[in-house]
């Protein structure tokens, strides 16, 4: 396709009258890694509900591939291909890994979650299916080990990890990630950082909402800078970091640099 394949213009929501997001305007090319940064009360998160459908917009449109979503609710947003990794980790208690990991699937099928909650005739037959792509999806992430195991026994950090491959089970069209990996131990953020760089490399569409300048200049093609609810600065991740607005965002102050021989930039 030519074009975005997410374009959100002009998005605004505001909470007891102060926008948290206001005329933002952002969009995600097919195939690429775009990463939101911004430091704390940018309206990151504001950003990825909206297009995730959990808030709606005051004002301004989202769409997918050209078609407009912003009045659709989540579940209809996930059956166009919309998965969504959020901050918290959320697990279904009673099932294991790999039944947590299938939920992902039932929002694409053609059963459905209350089909497959009833297990009805159609369910049973997508099942192998579904379970196969379940099972890929969480040796990918790498808790192939705990696929029989009970979901809730699982470490902060791997719940986590479970959220992804619920995630990826889905087959999305476009991955939103809001900040994940917060919480997680440098091994932890080292392999999933390994993972998104592998799905990146394979053509998936993904947003990447995160504080980490750090983390999302290794993952993102481009960057958009959010503070305050307004975008400050975009381009590339290299573009991004050298902006002084960026700098002034997250520290409160210009670069100094000195142009004098065996000078050196300061930050």
């Amino acid at each position: 396709m030519t074009g975005p394949l997410l374009q959100g213009t002009g998005l605004a929501r505001a909470f007891g009258g102060v926008y948290a997001v206001d005329g933002v305007e952002v969009a995600v090319a097919p195939g690429s890694t775009l990463g939101v940064i911004g430091p704390n009360g940018a309206g990151k998160s504001t950003l990825f509900h909206l297009i995730s459908g959990q808030l709606p917009a005051d004002r301004g449109e989202i769409r997918l591939a050209g078609r407009r979503i912003d009045r659709l609710p989540p579940h209809a947003r996930a059956r166009l291909g919309i998965a969504v990794v959020f901050q918290g980790a959320r697990v279904f208690h009673g099932m294991t890994v790999a039944e947590n990991a299938m939920v992902g699937a039932h929002a694409t099928t053609g059963a459905g979650f209350v089909t497959a909650a009833l297990r009805l005739p159609r369910h049973r037959r997508e099942e192998p299916v579904i379970a196969a792509r379940a099972r890929e999806a969480v040796r990918r992430v790498g808790l192939a080990e705990w696929a029989d195991h009970p979901a809730e026994l699982l470490p902060l950090g791997q719940q986590r990890a479970l959220q992804l491959a619920r995630a990826l089970c889905s087959e999305p069209r476009l991955l939103l990630l809001d900040e994940p990996a917060s919480g997680l131990r440098a091994a932890e953020r080292e392999r999933l950082a390994g993972l998104i760089e592998e799905l990146r490399t394979e053509g998936v569409t993904i947003m990447l909402i995160d504080h980490d300048v750090g983390l999302v200049s290794r993952l993102a093609d481009r960057v958009t800078v959010l503070e305050l609810g307004h975008v400050i600065a975009e381009g590339s991740p290299d573009e991004v970091r050298a902006d002084p607005r960026v700098v002034r965002a997250y520290l409160g102050t210009e670069p100094v640099r000195d142009e004098g021989a065996g000078g050196r930039d300061e930050r």
